[in-house]
């Protein structure tokens, strides 16, 4: 070998080595939770990606219990859903919080996982005055099911919802206290996305395969709950015709893309194997036939034959091990946190071994995570819910029988 060839073949390895070191490491310091391997480089565990935004948070509101989601009125006040009371507040926009909840809701069964879960306002609220809102609902033989409801938000001292029908209704009800969803996303064309649940237990979570039934499903309805014409399952002999995606979950956290008006979400796996996925006509994502998590418990075991990939079926994005507990998304589009504009930002809840909540903090390029930050909340705190407010903060919902809103701005 030459000296010129020797020299070469160095330079370049040490140009390696320099380029490995200067990657940075994970976010995640956590051990996996599991062995599987990721199906292509970047689908797990990205590169820490710290933009060094310094924030303020502030509470904007006490006193809500179970707090879950929450949606902005035109006038800068708020509507927020307390799950297990199975009540609709109205906060002004100095946050107070109303005392009287919003009459006309629904029923629902408040067990669990369950009670008044979403909450959204038309499209054309400002001229309808619509809100929807997804819940757990009781059947007569104790059965229960993720359900949508709207009404006409009738607005003064002693608000309420006048004419409540019930849109969507998810079958088979189960017994079951778990795995409800539910997010509400129109799209721009004006549908409803209701994203859902397969209620955890053994016989739902093998039916999220099965297009006869709604559970593990993404569903695609008009705001009146009719079905629209151009789903991809509509006239198919057996199938539930709302039926967007299958092979889906537990759904709490989705928003539409800013530039491609697409339905991402970012879904809860079981221990591990959270996440985020492009939701697209027909297209099936893999529960519980494939997944990146595994079964409850120390034994960890495999769901069904322990595949993480299988043909017909999609891979997510991203997925994380172990979990983030996401339950609340949103592209971040204000101008208050420039370096922040078209992140997508996860609530979660606080993981074991950590002090405080944090939000997750996603960079891509296309549909390629390449950065991901950890947003501290101080805490102890559960984060439910995560919004953008009309001024660009971010309001993000703390979880509990002592709620708050948790508001985000700028230091300095």
């Amino acid at each position: 070998m030459t000296l010129s060839l020797k020299i070469a073949l160095t330079a370049a390895a040490v140009a390696a080595a320099t380029s490995a070191c200067a990657q940075p490491a994970p976010v995640e310091t956590r051990p996996p939770i599991t062995a599987y391997k990721p199906a292509f480089a970047g689908q797990t565990r990205a590169p820490e990606q710290k933009l060094g935004v310094a924030f303020q948070t502030s509470v904007v509101t006490q006193g809500l219990q179970y707090p879950w989601s929450l949606a902005f009125l035109p006038d800068g006040r708020m509507l927020v859903t307390e799950r297990r009371l199975g009540q609709l507040r109205v906060v002004a926009k100095d946050g107070t919080l109303t005392e009287a909840p919003v009459a006309g809701v629904p029923a629902v069964f408040s067990g669990g996982q369950g009670g008044l879960l979403d909450v959204a306002l038309d499209p054309a609220f400002k001229t309808n005055g619509l809100i929807y809102l997804s819940y757990a609902e009781p059947q007569a033989d104790g059965t229960n099911n993720t359900a949508v409801a709207r009404g006409k938000l009738v607005d003064g001292a002693t608000p309420k919802i006048e004419g409540l029908t019930v849109i969507y209704r998810q079958t088979p009800s189960l017994a079951s206290p778990l795995h409800f969803g539910s997010r509400l996303v129109f799209a721009r064309d004006g549908k409803l996305f209701v994203t859902q649940g397969e209620r955890s237990i053994p016989a739902g979570q093998k039916q999220a395969q099965d297009l006869a039934s709604g559970l593990g499903k993404i569903m695609r309805i008009n705001p009146d709950g009719s079905t629209p014409k151009d789903n991809p399952f509509v006239g198919k002999a057996g199938a539930q015709p709302q039926i967007w995606s299958y092979g889906n979950r537990n759904v709490q956290a989705a928003a539409l893309h800013p530039q491609t008006g697409e339905l991402w979400e970012v879904e809860f796996g079981p221990q591990s194997g959270d996440e985020v996925n492009v939701i697209r006509k027909g297209k099936d994502y893999g529960w519980p036939t494939i997944s990146y998590g595994v079964n409850y418990g120390p034994a960890k075991n495999p769901i069904t034959g322990g595949e993480t990939q299988r043909p017909g079926m999609e891979q997510p994005l991203y997925y994380w091990d172990p979990t983030i507990a996401p339950s609340g998304m949103i592209f971040y589009t204000g101008s208050l946190f420039p370096a922040w504009k078209g992140s997508l930002l996860i609530a979660g809840k606080q993981p074991q071994g950590l002090s405080g909540g944090f939000i997750t903090r996603l960079t891509f390029k296309g549909e390629n995570v390449v950065g991901e930050e950890r947003l501290e909340v101080p805490g102890p705190v559960n984060l439910r819910d995560i919004r953008q407010g009309p001024d660009g903060a971010v309001y993000v919902l703390k979880d509990g029988p002592a709620g708050q809103i948790i508001k985000l701005t700028p230091k300095g």
